[in-house]
């Protein structure tokens, strides 16, 4: 075997353990809940511009605001640091 098939093998391994909840030695980050409506009225920014500067589709902010979905992953990220930051995040896309 080559140490790129063993490296991705033990990286599977690691992943069926982890689902099964075995986390020993896995780092799992958790981030909080974000009320995206709130968030982008604090901003000040229309639906159309957030999901613009932002990156992230009209549908999927619609979504996020009513409540049928839920961030998850980097955007769930983005929305924290947004949340703690807003003008540093802005700054750092302009």
């Amino acid at each position: 075997m080559t140490r790129a098939f063993e490296s991705i093998q033990q990286g599977l391994l690691e992943a069926v353990e982890f689902a099964e909840g075995k986390t020993k030695g896995a780092t799992v980050h958790q981030f909080d809940a974000v009320d995206v409506k709130a968030l982008r009225h604090n901003v000040a920014m229309t639906q159309a511009e957030f999901a613009s500067t932002f990156g992230i589709s009209l549908g999927t902010l619609r979504h996020w605001e009513r409540g049928d979905r839920t961030p998850r992953g980097p955007a769930l990220v983005l929305l924290n640091v947004l949340a703690k930051d807003p003008q540093a995040v802005i700054r750092a896309l302009a």
